[in-house]
C-alpha cells in the first residue's frame, strides 16, 4: 500500500481503480496527490496557490517597478 511523503501514513488507494488524472487526498494530513502513472503508481503533489514558477515572475514583476 502506498504511503503519504507528508505523514507516511498509509494512502487508501484501490490501485486497480485509479486513472491517471485522478486526485487523492491523505486521510490523516489532508494532503492531496495526482495519480500521474499507474502502473507503477506515481503521485505528484497538487499544490495550491502559486507554484514556484508563478512566484519567481511575480518577483520579477517587482523587481522592474
Amino acid at each position: 500500500m502506498p504511503t503519504c511523503p507528508e505523514c507516511e501514513n498509509d494512502l487508501d488507494i484501490e490501485l486497480d481503480e485509479v486513472e491517471e488524472g485522478d486526485v487523492v487526498a491523505c486521510d490523516e494530513c489532508g494532503t492531496e496527490y495526482e495519480v500521474v502513472g499507474v502502473e507503477p503508481l506515481e503521485l505528484s503533489r497538487v499544490d495550491e496557490g502559486l507554484d514556484d514558477d508563478d512566484e519567481d515572475l511575480y518577483d520579477e514583476e517587482e523587481e522592474e517597478e
